[in-house]
């Protein structure tokens, strides 16, 4: 079981940045990858990064490359989302997510989800 709890989403204007935290409680965290998904309003929930809890592996989608970045403190048992250049289209409610073996692209392969935190951000 992993319990997960996100912070830092708010409203920010277009180019700005915002860094999203999810912090992680749980047996064997240090066999997790985690995961950062997005969801728009009226649009599929979809996949913006991932790091792994052992390794450095890090996979980002097209969309956000060069933008954000994930990244782990494993004394903290924390991963964050650092996001700059932000654009219009980043709006969405962010989730953290967790899952017991590698890196996964798919909304389905997490079995662990946080509560969500909302990122807008106004041209």
């Amino acid at each position: 079981q992993v319990q997960l709890v996100e912070s830092g989403g708010g409203l920010v204007q277009a180019g700005g940045s915002l860094r999203l935290s999810c912090a992680a409680s749980g047996r064997a965290l240090n066999t997790v990858a985690m995961a950062w998904f997005r969801q728009a309003s009226g649009k599929a929930q979809e996949f913006v990064a991932a790091i792994s809890w052992r390794w450095d592996a890090t996979n980002y989608a097209d969309a956000v490359k060069g933008r954000f970045t994930i990244s782990r403190d494993n004394a903290k048992n924390t991963v964050y989302l650092q996001m700059n250049s932000l654009k219009p289209e980043d709006t969405a409610v962010y989730y953290c997510a967790a899952r017991y073996g590698s890196v996964d692209y798919n909304v389905g392969a997490y079995d662990y989800w946080g509560q969500g935190t909302q990122v807008t951000v106004s041209s």
